[in-house]
This record gives C-alpha cells, structure tokens and sequence, in this order.
C-alpha cells in the first residue's frame, strides 16, 4: 500500500484535535519513520542568542589562579560580610584538602607558627602584588599582621594591629587593593577606605565570629578564594553563577527540584531560558543568583540521568526566551520509502538518500506552518486547552474537573499495566489512583499516592482536602479560583497560553486555505521590521520566543508580550509590492492588546472564536478580573525555516537498540577513558545477517528558533508520517 493510503495515525487525530491540519508542500515524497524509540534519538542543544550550539564540555568547576599557589588557606566559610554559610563551608575540595597541611588548621590547633612558615607560605607572585600596590614597607605590616592572626587565632580582631596604607589616588587600583587583600589573605583580613582620609585603606584582623557571635568552622578545603561579599563575586566574575544542565528523559524543572533541594534553595532561584523535551538528551544553560560553582558541582555525585558543568560567573541572569533556538540531531527510524519493497538494501538506501535530497532541499526553501507542536498542549486526554477555555470562561469547577480528570480504564479495578499492547508508565496509575482516593475523600491518602511531577494535581487535591482542626471539616471544597491559585504560576499560564495556541494553529490553517502562498491586503507584520532598521538575522529566529512555560514569578521580567513592539496591516499596494513574502506575517495569540489581521482571516477569529468549538469567547473582550488570566496576547511568525545547518545523513541498522549518536555525556566520559561511551553504536559489518533484516534510519541535524516546534518541522518533512514511538500515555 502506498502512504497516502494511511494518512489517518494516531498522531494526525491528536494533532487535528489542536488545529494542525495544513502540510506547506503536500506534493514533494515523505516517508514514514518512527521518531523517539529511545531517548537518545532526540538530542536538543540550545543555541545562544549569540549563535553557538552549547555543549557540556566539562563537569568541574575551574579552580581560580590563585588556588595553584601554596599558601595558607583562610577560614574561607566566614565571609567578609562576617556571615557563614553552611552550604559554601561543605564545599570541601576533598582531595586538596587531605593533600595540604594547613597552616590555618595548625594554627587552630593551637600549635605555634612562626612567622617565616606563614610568609614563605605566601606565593612570591602574591607577595610581588601587594608590594605593587602598597609598596615594601606596608606589605611588610600587613604580611606582620597576618601572622599575628595566624599566630593568635583566639584574639580578637581589634586587639591585631591596624595597617593604614598610603594614599591610592587611584580608584581602580584601590578595588584591586581590596580584591588582593581578601584572596592571598583568604579573608583573614579585611580591608576597608577610611572616610576622614580619602584614598587611604585600612587593613585589619577580619572577625572570625558569625551572626550569632558562634565562631564559625574552619573550611580547610582550597577554597579559600571565595568570599559573600560584593567584590569577591565580582572578581570571580559576577553574581551570577550559569552553568549548563544536561539530562536525559526528565523534565527540567524535575531536576531543578532536585538540585534546589540538595542546595536548600528555592527552585525559583534558577533562571533559564525555556524549557525542554522530557523524552530527549538535552543540554541547556542555567543561571542561580550567589551560589558557588563548587556547591552546584557537588550535586553531580547524585545525579541520576542528569549532570552540571561548564560554569561560568556572569553579572547577569538568563531572561526566558534567552536563546537563538535549539539544534536537533534526530535519529529517524525505521524508515520506510515509497516503492522500495521490491528493492535490494542497497538500491534501498539509494532510494532513502535521493528522497530525503529533494524532501530537505524543499523543506529549508519553504519551510513550514510555524504551529505549536503537541507538547505545548500536554498529552493529557482532554488537552491543556480545553482547561484554559474553561479558565477564561469562569467556569472554574469544569477547569479543575479537566485537570483532575483520568481516563476511565485507568480505574478499572482488573486493570492491568497493558493496553494494547502499550505499557502504561506507572506514574500515570499512580496518578489515577490519587484522584480516585480523593474522589472518595481520602485527601491525606492522595497526597501520599500522587507522584511528585503532577504539580497541579497536587495542589489542587492539597488545598481542597483542607480540614478544619477543630471539627474535622473540609474548609474550602468548593473555592475553585483558590484551588486553580496552588498551582504554580508558570503551569496555570499553560492552560490559557494552550488555548491561545489551538487559536493561533487553527486560524494558521485557515490563513493557508484562505489565501496560500500569497501576501494579501490586511495581512499583519511587525512594525518596523522591513522599514530600514530592519537587521536580516530577525527572519531567521522566531519574534515569539515564547517558551513553553512562564516560570517568572512577578511580572517584572520581560514576557513575550512586552518583547514585541506592534504589528500593522498591509495596504493592498504594499501586498502587492513583492517587498513582503510569507516569512513576513503574523498571525495573533488572541488578546486584549493586539490587533487581528484587516480581511477575512479577521473575521473567521471572532466567528471561531465565538463558537462552541472555539470556546464561546469573545476575541475583542479578553481583560479578566482575574488578573493572572487577563492575556494581553502577541503575534508569532506564520511560516518557520530550518536554520542553515540542516544535513543528513542514511544509515543500516539491524538491533533496535543500536545508538546511532553519541551524547555529550558519552563524549566526555570517553576523553576521560571512563565507563560509557560505547553503545553498540558501530556499525554492523556488511556480511553480518542476512540483507532483508537491515533497517534504514536517518540521522537529521536541525536548528530551530526559540518558539519552533522540531516534531512539526518533521511533520513537514516527512509529510505526516513521522510517528511517535509508544507515546507517553499521560505525561506532560
């Protein structure tokens, strides 16, 4: 049978469920292939907004200069804001500190140091710099004043010597005087300018005593570079510590629970600029305000399925939408030609190179509908939309009936974990279970039962089991808007986003019916963009930048919204002009401030809009009182193109499991001659089994902009037949 016979998968009823209908070129030959049979067939590197393909390249966080030295290694857990804190003082650097002989930790031990030992401890190049700076008769003083405290660590700081240094006109070189002090001294002493001399800085004992005026503990690790204070971050580098997070088969906001559990930090410390595929190999950078490289490096040791690395200290955090887009490398498996049956494995592969030439060739020159792919709608049974429907209509029980909502079968008592044939993942029976349990009014039970990933559900069912101490009462059964108020922010804003999305594909649909390949009058683009300000790259990344989620817990941080300036109608002459082609319009997320394109597509909006199918809403009325709901809208490009790296590449295969990439985890587990790295991904010899059991796949290299969709790029590719492999029955 030829594929057009088979148009009718799984997939194409989900996808119409959203409004993906439209292919851009239905004519050029697809083939069929199964994408995400393992994760690794899905690897996504996120591209910064500078253009580069970010790798994990090294998993340990790189020792400042000043580290190699030997030298006495201060108390670096007391920080120069007198503060001690428990996490940095763990951040033992086990081998450096079983290697050294501390002469701090000699020193506290109440053993004699003479002064020699602590000055010969002292790297000449260190001592060269503060002889730079304060010049041989100061340096000196200090080098005696560090001694002492070297010498008499019971003493308190004022009964050390005080060390006024000369006159530094300089600013800079005043900073740098500070910076100098803190690190050779590891924060034994401390500097600071003296108001009623300017220019003069004073140099004294650091106290050694915390907030609460305990003493705090020695850190005898090698990190003795690091101090809370201002000037020690900037001389790391900033704040800002960015590092990036490779993990397989999680959710990223999975594992930033984790590491912000292990670091005792609120998970919305973190900052990064969208999030990614739970079923894939990705690496994407992450920031966190004021944590050191060496805590973060620690949580590596627990990692299961996930690593940190490539840290960096930057002075400022990661905004969402921060990135140029991803690049993919898909393993396609699999993959079936049209009219290759009666066809030996080579004139096979032949067959697969020359389709997969012209399908690529056609697909980077006309690209594809820009539509939001599944994930953005979760694969739940009633989709993501249908909630936000509800949620903008007022009806706020029905919403929280559509979030708690599990499939009938998945509560039969003779259950078991197979339905045809597909094993269904035991968190999705867990899930059920927890809301059965609710259901019959065992809150506590459901709580214990739920599994951690259904953030929703949980604190829906948390909030509305509340009882009342006294009479064992539920207290707030039936407020639904406080209910819908538990769940975290960026998810509530999911549910509405994917009801602005199945907006957004099903009027795309419509806009291709309507109108084709043609540039028509009151067609909508960006302000600005093809006046002369216009700079070429804008075409390539997609404006939206929109990411699937919203973790931003104020409204301070620029959302897709704000980024966007303002879109305008064509005039009939400008359509006409040639100046605008179809990579030039937009197309509305309904909203209370955005305008609706100025012909027919304007109008089929309102009317879908209205419908019972659309939701009863009311396109050009979309303020809510509920703030949190009240979605001012923005525009997304109509068409999609593949960045210029777009390759591929035939391969045969015989097992299933043959890897057919190698992640960047492999990568580096391989450089250091470790475990992994070797998956069976050599290629079978050609005089292994017979001919007629060799498979085809395809390994496709492609970047995308930020808000594009890599499953409809292939939807496009290979015109529909890229099926999910098992797809994740419930999960998000």
């Amino acid at each position: 049978s030829t594929m057009a016979d088979n148009k009718d998968n799984a997939a194409t009823s989900q996808e119409r469920a959203v409004g993906i209908t439209t292919l851009v070129a239905p004519n050029v030959p697809g083939f069929r292939c199964t994408i995400k049979s393992r994760y690794t067939d899905f690897l996504v590197n996120e591209i910064s907004p500078e253009g580069k393909v970010l790798h994990l390249t090294d998993l340990k966080p790189k020792r400042l200069e000043q580290d190699k030295g030997k030298k006495p290694d201060g108390n670096a857990a007391v920080r120069s804001n007198g503060v001690e804190s428990a996490g940095d003082a763990k951040v033992a650097d086990e081998t450096s500190a079983g290697k050294r002989k501390d002469l701090v930790a000699t020193a506290d031990a109440s053993k004699p140091v003479s002064r020699q030992e602590v000055i010969a401890a002292i790297a000449d190049a260190d001592k060269e710099t503060i002889k730079d700076i304060f010049g041989e008769e100061k340096t000196n003083a200090i080098l005696a004043l560090y001694a002492s405290v070297l010498q008499h660590p019971d003493r308190k700081p004022r009964d050390h010597p005080l060390v006024k240094s000369d006159v530094i006109p300089d600013k800079a070189k005043r900073t740098e005087a500070h910076v100098a002090v803190r690190r050779i001294f590891s924060s034994k002493l401390e500097t600071a300018t003296m108001p009623e001399t300017p220019g003069v800085i004073s140099i004294k004992a650091a106290s050694t005593r915390g907030p609460s005026g305990a003493r705090a503990p020695i850190n005898v690790d090698g990190s003795g570079a690091f101090q809370k204070g201002k000037i020690g971050w900037n001389e790391l580098g900033g704040e800002y510590l960015h590092f990036s997070l490779y993990k397989e088969n999680k959710d990223t906001m999975e594992v930033l629970y984790h590491i912000a559990s292990r670091l005792k930090v609120p998970v919305k410390n973190f900052q990064f600029a969208g999030t990614k595929d739970r079923r894939a190999v990705t690496v994407q950078r992450v920031a966190i305000f004021r944590v050191h490289a060496e805590r973060i490096a620690e949580v590596n040791k627990t990692a299961r399925g996930w690593r940190v690395g490539d840290f960096e200290y930057k002075k400022h955090g990661l905004e969402l939408g921060e990135l140029k887009g991803n690049e993919f490398l898909l393993t396609l498996r699999d993959c079936i030609f049209d009219g290759e049956e009666a066809l030996a494995h080579e004139q096979r592969l032949d067959l697969a190179r020359n389709v997969l030439e012209q399908a690529t060739k056609t697909f980077a020159e006309t690209g594809f509908l820009n539509y939001y792919g599944l994930q953005r709608f979760g694969s739940f049974v009633t989709g993501t939309h249908v909630t936000g429907q509800k949620i903008l209509n007022g009806d706020l029980e029905g919403a929280i009936n559509s979030i708690l909502h599990v499939p009938e079968h998945l509560l039969e008592e003779q259950f078991t974990a197979e339905m045809d044939g597909k094993k269904i993942p035991q968190d999705d029976l867990d899930r059920a279970q927890a809301i059965k349990l609710w259901r019959d009014g065992k809150g506590k039970e459901a709580m214990q039962k739920i599994p951690k990933r259904f953030q929703g559900e949980a604190s829906i069912i948390q909030y509305l089991s509340k009882k009342d101490k006294k009479n064992g009462k539920l207290m707030q059964e039936n407020d639904w808007q406080g209910a819908l108020t538990q769940i975290p922010r960026n998810l509530r804003l999911m549910y509405v986003h994917a009801y602005q999305s199945f907006i957004w594909n099903t009027a795309a649909g419509k806009r291709w019916e309507l109108f084709g390949k043609k540039v028509v009058e009151g067609d909508l683009v960006i302000v600005g963009e093809k006046d002369d300000m216009a700079d070429a790259a804008k075409d390539e990344v997609d404006e939206d930048g929109e990411p699937i989620f919203h973790p931003a817990e104020d409204d301070s941080a620029p959302s897709a919204e704000e980024k966007f300036t303002r879109a305008r109608p064509l005039s009939k002459e400008e359509a006409e002009s040639g100046k605008f082609d179809l990579f030039d319009v937009v197309l509305p997320l309904p909203g209370y401030d955005v305008m609706y394109p100025g012909n027919e597509l304007g109008k089929f909006y309102e009317e879908f809009m209205a419908s019972e199918a659309g939701g009863n809403i009311n396109a050009h009325s979309m303020r809510r009182s509920w703030k949190d709901i009240s979605m001012s809208g923005a525009y997304r490009k109509l068409m999609a193109r593949p960045g210029k790296a777009l390759s591929f590449e035939v391969k045969s295969y015989v097992e299933n499991e043959e890897q057919m990439v190698e992640t960047d985890l492999e990568r580096i587990q391989k450089l250091e001659g470790g475990e992994g790295g070797s998956n069976g991904k050599a290629e079978p010899s050609s005089e292994g089994p017979a001919a007629g059991m060799k498979k085809i796949a395809v390994v496709l290299k492609l970047q995308l902009g930020s808000s594009q969709y890599a499953t409809m790029a292939l939807r496009e590719l290979t015109k529909g037949y890229a099926g999910s492999f098992q797809p994740e029955f419930l999960s998000r």
